[in-house]
């Protein structure tokens, strides 16, 4: 999890939408919605999955600044990204390829 030791409650998310492609997969059985949750749950908390340092700091900025967050999950050879956008109205599950 985060080394963020300031953070006392969960990211807002706001509304939670997946992509199509996404949906698929959960049709497909390739994805569960558990393991999705558990993604999401990771990325309230500031647990960001795959992401360069870089990215990381720019996280912990968005952070104070109300900027767009993004995390990097990678569930078996499926790799997932969240997005919460910068008024923290609605956090989108998508592919790489969907962005």
């Amino acid at each position: 999890m985060s080394h963020n030791k300031r953070k006392i409650k969960p990211l807002e998310v706001g509304q939670l939408l997946i992509t199509c492609n996404v949906q698929e997969l959960i049709n497909k059985n390739r994805l569960t919605h558990e393991e999705i949750m558990g993604c999401l749950l990771r990325h309230a908390w500031d647990d960001w999955g795959d992401i360069p340092e870089e990215d990381k700091e720019e996280n912990r900025h968005a952070l104070e600044h109300g900027c767009r967050i993004l995390s990097s999950y990678k569930i078996r050879e499926i790799k997932l990204w969240i997005i919460t956008e910068a008024d923290r109205s609605a956090t989108t599950v998508l592919r790489p390829e969907d962005y």
